[in-house]
């Protein structure tokens, strides 16, 4: 996560939202810091969990927090082993609302990937996949989400990375934030005209127009996986004007133009990372079988 400025972060550790005991910080972006916490209730029981806690600026800002909990109230409702849970959405006076999710004990797969690229090794092309496989497998349980009358609910994550996919110590990836980076987006687009995210993993379609469905979730699953496979950065420069550009314009190589032998590979690759989101694999079932 990037470092919001100093006057938006407040450091909540040691203090109780209600029934969580704040324990420390774990992360902070630009629009919530997360926490590790104890859940406690009666007879002496006790969880740890994760709290996301939206800034200052934000935290009372009716038009954000309207978006917030419309969001938040579709996530709560993910229910799958490659989905990290939210438990709880509340309010504490003073402090603003905020989300109780499950803890993961791990890391992200960004941590994963640039410790590997430090120790110079790529990660084992075994490893990425199951990571990769996890990943989509949750993701295309979000994207099936349907409300009570049977219709689907058209969830997008719209934050596909390697920050946003969880892997625990028990072997198992997640992903992680369905439903913020929506109304973070939407605030933003509104009030600035300007579109924030993570820009070498949005579909070409998102990064140019702001338009995002599930096939554009895809692309950027599409990217960690190059990504994690190739043990470099896809799509890099050095503004967002040239990323950008290279985004939409610069050719794609193939994995196997780095490491030969991912060559059976190529194929699942060139089709996730169509631009055309026509021609891109059409649900997060169909890439998991082509993997």
């Amino acid at each position: 996560m990037s470092s919001p400025a100093t006057s938006m972060i407040r450091d909540l550790t040691g203090r109780r939202l209600g029934r969580y005991e704040v324990l420390a910080q774990l992360a902070s972006g630009g629009m919530a810091t997360v926490y590790a916490a104890r859940a406690q209730g009666v007879a002496g029981f006790e969880r740890l969990v994760a709290i996301k806690v939206l800034h200052p600026h934000l935290a009372h800002d009716d038009e954000f927090i309207s978006m917030f909990l419309d969001e938040a109230r579709l996530a709560a409702r993910i229910r799958h082993p490659n989905v990290v849970p939210t438990l709880d959405i509340s309010d504490s006076q003073g402090d603003g609302y905020f989300l109780v999710m499950e803890y993961i004990e791990g890391d992200h797969f960004g941590s994963l990937l640039r410790e590997a690229a430090r120790a110079g090794k790529n990660l084992p092309p075994g490893v990425a996949l199951r990571v990769v496989v996890d990943a989509l497998e949750g993701l295309g349980a979000a994207h099936m989400l349907a409300g009570a009358d049977g219709k689907a609910l058209g969830i997008v994550h719209r934050d596909i990375s390697p920050h946003n996919i969880l892997v625990g110590s028990d072997g198992i990836a997640r992903i992680t934030d369905f439903g913020v980076a929506k109304a973070e987006v939407r605030l933003s687009s509104t009030r600035d005209g300007q579109f924030k995210g993570k820009l070498a993993y949005m579909a070409p379609e998102q990064a140019s127009t702001g338009f995002a469905d599930q096939r554009s979730d895809l692309f950027g699953m599409g990217v960690v996986l190059w990504e994690s496979l190739v043990g470099r950065r896809l799509f890099k420069a050095e503004n967002n004007g040239e990323l950008l550009n290279r985004l939409l314009y610069a050719d794609i190589p193939a994995p196997s133009e780095y490491v030969p032998e991912l060559a059976p590979l190529d194929g699942v690759l060139a089709k996730a990372l169509e631009r055309d989101a026509a021609a891109r694999f059409q649900t997060a079932a169909e890439f998991v079988d082509a993997i």
